[in-house]
């Protein structure tokens, strides 16, 4: 084991663990924490267990699963009617790994739907290691009296036992709780850590980056009695303070860039909602707010649009495709099932989704509950939903909507308001004169070469139907009564019985317009006419898909009107040269659609004019006849067709001359199946499934929560039931009500763990039966009532009262050596919190460190997210990802670890070396895990070697000398001077091996590696 002068492991962390490694591979994670095993199963096994419903599931799958449970270490070593479901260290024999592998029809579990690879790869090597598993062999007896249990009790504000500081000061509140517990154990606290070490562990916390040399030197030789008050307000102010604990609550909600599952695809408009949450942690939104923004933002704040951002919480998790087609009723369910799981453990610590099949086995929460939860979000599905960013646009987006819809329902009312002549009148006496008169053409002979079949409407316009190939040309003839001829026009249509309503074929209802061509036959000519056109112009053109594509003789672009389906268009084909024409000639048109994808025009007209203005607005023939006539001839009817047409040309130029609207991937009404509907849908009708069996539905569930709260009605009355949103902000005002208890103790427990590395309650995601004892009751009550009443739900203020309590303050390790030894023997987890626990960087700390230290970092804030990985198409919809192939010189390369794509299936090495989640799963805390895989991975991966020669050359260019530079790397990497023997020896590893090959040694230190 190496040493640097008195630090023990200061420089290779790795290397015992790199021998034990090559003789006992399997022995590396024992060695180095016995503890290891159990925390592995409490951290992964035990919440995929959970979220599986495995322990609920054994009881619909009696016949496959022979009575096996898996809620207690007793139900798998003991088993069901096959004997015991594991065989330990030998997963090939273990009847668990079969069933989830799907190996035999009848011992299949989870019965609804198999576990994703990555999920069984994690039980086998569960099983492998041997099956760890702390849960005692007899569980206690199920539910019992709610208010039996102390997380289900009414809050009160306890009374703060009255102690004082060793020097005569009366302690805060934190303290005094603290305190009274090591008094009863008979332990007694360490000293407050040093400046450098304090200063170092709140920047981490808070910033989840280190203090410069500059900063540290500040802070330790700050007189001010407010120094530290000052330092936490100062990092709480901070951007990079949200930009840290948003990362935390994406933890939380299982949030990444990808599905997940088997049809693991980008979506490329998830960051906003990463997006929303930096920004709310850095304004300090209340928490009660915070809660009903991401349930409910469009029904508490319809006006501040922005806030749509936040509905990507419930679209946060995975989504299973597989099913999506095949089995819609099962998919709405299991995809429900994610959005209730996920929304009760994050805000009320709660495994509601354990009610699934029945009753829960342990807290008072019934099956009725859940299936209540589900009818919540009956009404939703999982999309991209556009809104915009700034309310102001948005109000003057649904200004000119309003109108717009007003004239497409020729509603005179408002359209001859005395508020829009002035708008009607302008248009027709600048547009209305110049409007080119249109002609019909009135098709004689309409084919398609691949085998479309063309309809003709009444009015002349030819429908497309039955097969849909991959691409179709048009062949439309039509006589022509004009004597010249000056411009084409084709409009495409909206149609109710296209997808989307067209006016295109394909799924999106799109189209494209590969060429469009024409000719004129003249029975006396010996061959016909072609038509050359000048120019086109159309109503809408999708971006990079305009009408001009339609004439550049390429096939390989052309003309498309995404994202304005469902709606008509048109486009004008003007002449180079007006044709002259005779009474018998006759016009061909041809609509060569070639780019393939089944993108198909699916209802079309054509017109043809005589016109000097033919590229000007294009007019009904209504509007045109009623144009002809003085103002005080026109009928009503008249007054209000032009009117219409007037208005709907000034709005729909006013639309689109607003921004486009933003895109993230959220929860909305739109989307049913993972499919976007026309018009938003009506809450499904939820069934309370008997013993979670699909095929046996039960009573109708009425949205509702958990019952077992007294102070909450367990069931909401809604004014309008089939108002969508009107549930979710029902359950978003039950979760932040004052009145449940849940709710406040799990915020203050979560933010509590985050900052000593266990919450007060062990399981921040499960405040029952089955989740983790509390160490400090008393204090957990008055933090909850102190947050809820006094702090308004300020997660600042909270931090602020935690940051600055003796208790947070001090030292890992400063006792004499007996004393530390007598102490850790009374409480070897340190719960009573007599010490500070020393606790590694986790994977973004370490990154976004090596980041800074090298000066790469980029601070840019916000934005779609940076793909640090090659990517190409896979064998099916999942793609391949090299993470090794990406090139740190790259641009994108220095954003901090917030900005990255997360690929929820394919994970980076590097980062999941470092304990980064499986976010296929809730991730309420990172496992801290001791490997030989770490220490080679911060030895010799490509990110660290080339930081690494970044930060040397950073020192050669600040440094003159050697021995300067090394001591410069000690000062930025350490934050102190280094000592003398360090120096020597790091000066003499240098001039043999390098300057880059000593900074990575050094950003592979225990001392760099962890806080102290």
């Amino acid at each position: 084991m190496v040493r640097l002068a008195t630090r023990p492991l200061a420089v290779w962390p790795g290397l015992a663990l790199l021998l034990a490694a090559v003789l006992d591979p399997s022995a590396v994670a024992l060695a180095q924490d016995p503890s290891a095993g159990d925390r592995f199963f409490t951290e992964q096994i035990e919440p995929l267990l959970r979220s599986k419903c495995f322990s609920c599931h054994s009881h619909q799958a009696g016949e496959t699963a022979g009575s096996l449970t898996l809620d207690s270490q007793s139900g798998w070593s003991v088993g069901g009617e096959r004997g015991p479901a594991i065989v330990v260290h030998k997963p090939e024999e273990s009847l668990l790994i079969e069933a989830v592998r799907y190996t035999h029809d009848d011992l299949q579990m989870p019965p609804e739907e198999k576990l994703s690879e990555q999920e069984i790869k994690l039980l086998v090597r569960w099983v492998t290691e041997g099956a760890p598993d702390p849960r005692p062999a007899v569980q206690p007896e199920p539910r019992g009296d709610p208010i039996d249990w102390w997380s289900l009790q009414p809050l009160q504000r306890p009374e703060v036992p009255g102690i004082q500081s060793a020097s005569g000061e009366t302690l805060s509140p934190i303290d005094a709780f603290i305190e009274q517990k090591l008094g009863e154990a008979g332990l007694s606290p360490v000293p407050r850590a040093d400046r450098r070490k304090l200063i170092r562990r709140l920047f981490f916390d808070l910033h989840g980056l280190p203090p410069t040399p500059d900063e540290v030197a500040a802070f330790v030789n700050d007189p001010d009695p407010a120094a530290d008050a000052n330092l936490v307000d100062r990092l709480l102010q901070s951007p990079r303070y949200g930009e840290r604990w948003a990362r935390h609550w994406l933890d939380t909600v299982h949030f990444a860039d990808s599905h997940g599952c088997e049809h693991d695809v980008l979506r490329p408009n998830a960051w906003r909602y990463r997006d929303y949450v930096i920004d709310s942690f850095n304004r300090d939104t209340p928490w009660p707010r915070f809660i009903r923004e991401q349930l409910a933002a469009d029904h508490f704040y319809p006006e501040e649009t922005q806030l749509i951002a936040a509905l990507g919480f419930i679209a946060a998790g995975p989504l299973e495709l597989s099913r999506a087609g095949t089995a819609p009723v099962t998919f709405d369910y299991l995809d429900r099932d994610d959005m209730v799981t996920q929304t009760m453990a994050a805000f009320a610590s709660t495994t509601a989704n354990c009610a699934r099949c029945h009753d829960h086995k342990f807290d008072p929460i019934t099956q009725q509950d859940y299936y209540s939860l589900q009818a919540v979000f009956a009404g939703i599905g999982k999309g991209d939903v556009d809104f915009d960013a700034d309310p102001m646009v948005a109000r003057q987006r649904q200004r000119w909507s309003d109108l717009l819809a007003s004239a497409s329902r020729n509603d005179s009312a408002v359209l001859l308001a005395p508020e829009h002549a002035a708008m009607v009148q302008a248009w027709e006496s600048k547009q209305g004169s110049q409007s080119a008169i249109w002609q019909t053409l009135v098709p004689s002979t309409f084919l398609s070469t691949n085998h479309s079949t063309l309809t003709r409407l009444d009015d002349h316009s030819i429908l497309a139907s039955g097969t849909r190939p991959d691409q179709d040309t048009y062949t439309f003839t039509a006589a022509v009564d004009l004597a010249k001829l000056s411009a084409l026009r084709l409009d495409v249509l909206s149609d109710e019985r296209l997808p989307m309503q067209g006016p295109g074929r394909q799924d999106n209802g799109n189209l494209h317009l590969t060429e469009f061509e024409a000719l004129v036959f003249d029975p006396q000519a010996d061959e016909p006419t072609p038509v050359k056109f000048r120019q086109a112009v159309a109503d809408w053109d999708q971006e990079g898909w305009t009408i001009s594509h339609a004439l550049d003789g390429d096939v390989k672009t052309a003309w498309g009107i995404h994202p304005k389906v469902g709606q008509s268009h048109h486009a004008v084909f003007e002449l180079e040269h007006p044709l002259e024409l005779k009474a018998s000639s006759r016009i061909v048109v041809v609509l060569k659609q070639l780019h393939g994808g089944g993108h198909l025009i699916g209802r079309f007209k054509l017109y043809a004019t005589d016109g000097d203005h033919a590229t000007a607005t294009v007019v009904p023939e209504s509007v045109a006849a009623a144009l002809k006539l003085p103002q005080d001839q026109r009928s009503p009817e008249q007054r209000t067709a032009i009117a219409a047409h007037a208005v709907a040309m000034h709005a729909q130029q006013q639309l689109d001359a607003l921004p486009m609207p933003a895109t993230v991937y959220a929860a909305s009404d739109r989307y049913s199946h993972a499919n976007k509907l026309d018009q938003p849908q009506t809450p499904k009708v939820v069934h309370v499934l008997k013993r979670g069996n699909i095929d046996r539905p039960g009573e109708v569930a009425l949205p509702g929560a958990m019952s077992v709260i007294p102070t909450i009605p367990g069931r909401f009355e809604l004014q309008d039931v089939n108002d969508e949103s009107e549930r979710r902000a029902a359950l978003a005002d039950w979760l932040a009500s004052r009145d449940n208890p849940l709710s406040w103790r799990s915020v203050v427990n979560r933010v509590w763990a985050y900052h000593f590395g266990r919450g007060l309650c062990e399981t921040p995601n499960d405040l029952g039966r089955m989740g983790g004892e509390v160490s400090h009751p008393e204090l957990l009550d008055h933090l909850a009532v102190w947050f809820r009443d006094d702090a308004k739900g300020s997660i600042k203020q909270l931090h602020r009262a935690i940051l600055l309590s003796q208790a947070y303050q001090r030292d890992s390790s400063s006792l004499p050596h007996d004393q530390f030894t007598e102490h850790r023997s009374r409480d070897p987890q340190n719960r009573l919190l007599w010490r500070a626990n020393r606790r590694p960087l986790d994977a973004e700390s370490y990154r976004d460190t090596v980041l800074q230290l090298s000066g790469r970092i980029d601070w840019t804030m916000g934005g779609p997210g940076i793909q640090q990985f090659t990517l190409t198409k896979g064998p099916q919809a999942t793609p391949e990802l090299d993470y090794d192939a990406f090139d740190w010189d790259a641009p994108q390369a220095a954003r901090r670890s917030i900005y990255r794509v997360v690929w929820r299936g394919i994970a980076d090495p590097f980062m999941e070396s470092l304990d980064f989640p499986d976010l296929g799963l809730l991730a309420p805390k990172r496992n801290m895990s001791i490997s030989a895989l770490q220490a080679l991975a911060m030895f010799n991966n490509d990110f660290v070697l080339h930081h690494s020669q970044v930060l040397a050359e950073r020192l050669q260019s600040e440094q003159e000398s050697l021995d300067q530079q090394v001591a410069a790397a000690c000062k930025l990497i350490y934050q102190r001077e280094p000592e003398a023997d360090e120096l020597a020896m790091l000066q003499q590893y240098a001039t043999k091996h390098g300057l880059a090959a000593t900074c990575r040694i050094l950003f592979n230190s225990n001392e760099f590696v962890f806080i102290d």
